[in-house]
């Protein structure tokens, strides 16, 4: 729906509104929100609610801290889950005091890439995120426990899916906030779970995606359950993934979409996900940004590892699903749900506006199973694999232009100090597995 700033003040007052969270997102994908009551939401729509940036995960210096929250209108929602002192909320824009978009911000970032690509013509990015995420059981004080709330498996029913009565909550709590939500069901691990709803314009997918998140965590807390979507939790199970279906229109027309060729795929598409492979190196340390991606990202597991396509094979990194015409797509497999969506979806485009803007070939696809190749196999096919730790991804990341011109100057410089002090926190750390495996042997 689209709201003009008289409709938000008016539904406010009908719907007894007290407070609104301006939210917004840091570099490492954490939802912000700067609460009012509403009486100061008029001065909020007009663009003049302030606050310190200094505070929040890569943004600016002390010296510097001022900032501005531009409301998107279009966001307005009113939280379902609380039914006293009635909370809404509006998704913003991060400025600069001078007027200028914030050049750190990842929702401004997404919507640089977004401008690039209309200037190619393009007037869209479909994106259709299927997130992923266990439920673990809390303990007396609501911590949570590294027990799972189910031993389910793939679409199993209750009483197996012991999550099925929180997940059909957090889907009527979605379908409340405006999600059109097409499937939900249990995932392949125990106490894992999928719901997926339908796509959105770019700008709105990674929206709905932080407010899913938002809304996973919330009902689960109050069925008495944790809700992670930390990439791997568990070993010996599978990851949560955030597979990303996207395709680029031109008005109506679906761009990727050609009925005479063969697989039913454009030139643009091909070009397209040739950008995906050739870039997917540097900017798996975005879309798999934390230590833990990468434990999800070995064999056996259904987690995508190997830089490949296939129009049917689940093993390589982007499949093409079934469907044609307006719904050509490519879904990229290696994203998990810890990405910043903004910049995850920036990234991304960015790889595939360089592959059509330079022709590059696509690769043939790899209709093996490339899990069961050897690794003498997969260089004769030239099948690369993605990074193997954050550090490498890292390293990729700061040696690629496109990558890091999709990112910024500022982004980039606080994503990779940050990332680096993560990754140097876990290399120096002393693990269990270590004092498990050493201790008694030396």
């Amino acid at each position: 729906m689209s709201f003009s700033k008289e409709d938000i003040l008016r539904i406010a007052k009908e719907e007894n509104v007290r407070f609104i969270r301006l939210q917004f997102t840091d570099l490492l994908g954490t939802i912000k929100n700067v609460e009012i009551p509403v009486s100061q939401l008029e001065k909020a729509l007009e663009n003049k609610m302030m606050f310190d940036g200094s505070s929040i995960e890569g943004y600016v210096r002390i010296e510097e801290s001022d900032m501005y929250l531009y409301p998107d209108l279009d966001t307005w929602v009113i939280f379902p889950w609380v039914t006293e002192d009635r909370v809404a909320r509006l998704i913003c824009d991060v400025y600069m005091p001078d007027g200028t978009p914030f050049a750190g911000d990842p929702r401004g970032i997404l919507k640089r890439c977004l401008k690039e690509a209309n200037e190619m013509g393009f007037t869209a990015m479909n994106v259709g995120p299927e997130p992923e995420f266990f439920l673990f059981q809390t303990d007396e004080k609501g911590n949570p426990t590294m027990e799972l709330n189910d031993q389910g498996g793939y679409f199993d029913l209750a009483p197996m899916d012991l999550g099925e009565n929180c997940r059909r909550e957090i889907v009527l709590t979605l379908e409340e906030m405006g999600f059109e939500i097409e499937a939900s069901h249990h995932e392949v691990a125990s106490g894992q779970h999928e719901i997926d709803f339908k796509y959105a314009d770019a700008i709105k997918a990674a929206d709905q995606i932080q407010t899913f998140k938002l809304v996973v965590k919330t009902v689960a807390r109050q069925h008495g359950l944790h809700a992670t979507f930390m990439p791997k939790p568990l070993f010996g199970m599978n990851g949560s993934g955030m597979h990303c279906h996207q395709s680029l229109f031109k008005g109506s027309e679906n761009t990727f979409y050609e009925e005479s060729d063969e697989l039913g795929l454009s030139d643009t598409a091909r070009n397209y996900m040739a950008g995906l492979l050739k870039h997917a190196r540097a900017f798996a340390a975005i879309t798999n940004p934390t230590v833990n991606s990468y434990k999800r990202l070995v064999p056996g597991y259904e987690a995508p590892c190997y830089v490949a396509w296939s129009a049917s094979n689940r093993s390589p990194m982007i499949r093409i699903p079934a469907s044609r015409g307006l719904s050509t797509r490519v879904e990229v497999r290696n994203p998990d749900p810890a990405a910043n969506p903004y910049l995850a979806l920036a990234v991304m485009l960015k790889a595939g506006l360089d592959g059509i803007k330079r022709q590059l070939d696509l690769p043939a696809p790899i209709d093996r199973n490339i899990y069961i190749m050897s690794e003498e196999e997969r260089i004769e096919e030239g099948i690369p694999s993605l990074p193997a730790d954050l550090k490498e991804a890292l390293n990729e990341l700061i040696r690629n232009p496109v990558i890091t011109d999709a990112l910024g100057d500022h982004a980039l410089a606080h994503f990779y100090e940050l990332k680096e002090i993560e990754w140097d926190i876990y290399r120096t750390q002393v693990h269990d597995w270590e004092r498990n495996q050493y201790i008694t042997l030396y």
